[in-house]
């Protein structure tokens, strides 16, 4: 790896962490600049525009994740033990300083057409896929019922992290992790194969 691709990488990893922080809009290559003690004119070569850097800054905070998450996740075994194993990932991941670069990018952008919108929105899908996916394997296992939706099983799952991550952040609930552990126990519960099935 040379040392610009090093550099790179380096203040792509300051972005997220400040994006985490203030949002994707109050990301700028002035303020990253201030973050990395690297000149503007630096800076610039490396991101053209405000929008660039954005999407630059999203496809890090993804590979981070797939990094944090996703890849963790994959190798607990299939059914309820991946789909807890994605929970307490996720959960980690989102407890971090900032919370989930995602969840703010989404509230920011979701009335805003766009490149950046457009990147969230795959991103997003993405997500829900992983977590569908995730349950049709454990469908597969033969430890969730064969009617269950894995679609809804993604929706509700997101959901509860979605939940976790206000009730946690934003409202201070030292109750917030638990709940949301009692919240995707009760899924499970909900998607489990009983003997009468």
């Amino acid at each position: 790896m040379s040392k610009g691709d090093e550099t790179r990488l380096a203040v792509l990893d300051q972005a997220v962490e400040v994006a985490r922080r203030v949002g994707l809009s109050g990301l700028t290559i002035g303020s990253l600049a201030e973050q990395t003690q690297l000149s503007k004119s630096g800076l610039f070569g490396h991101f053209r525009s405000k929008e660039a850097l954005q999407l630059q800054v999203l496809d890090h905070a993804r590979a981070r994740f797939e990094d944090a998450v996703a890849r963790p996740t994959l190798r607990a075994p299939r059914g309820e033990s991946r789909v807890r194993a994605l929970l307490d990932h996720w959960l980690a991941w989102d407890a971090r300083p900032g919370g989930c670069p995602f969840v703010a990018a989404s509230t920011e952008f979701d009335d805003q057409p766009g490149a950046v919108r457009d990147q969230l929105v795959r991103d997003e899908r993405d997500m829900f896929d992983m977590i569908a996916t995730i349950f049709r394997t454990g469908i597969a296992e033969g430890q969730f019922r064969a009617d269950a939706d894995p679609e809804q099983f993604a929706q509700d799952l997101y959901g509860v992290i979605l939940a976790y991550h206000h009730t946690f952040r934003l409202l201070g609930d030292e109750r917030a992790e638990g709940r949301a552990r009692h919240a995707v126990e009760a899924l499970l519960v909900a998607a489990r194969l009983t003997s009468s099935d």
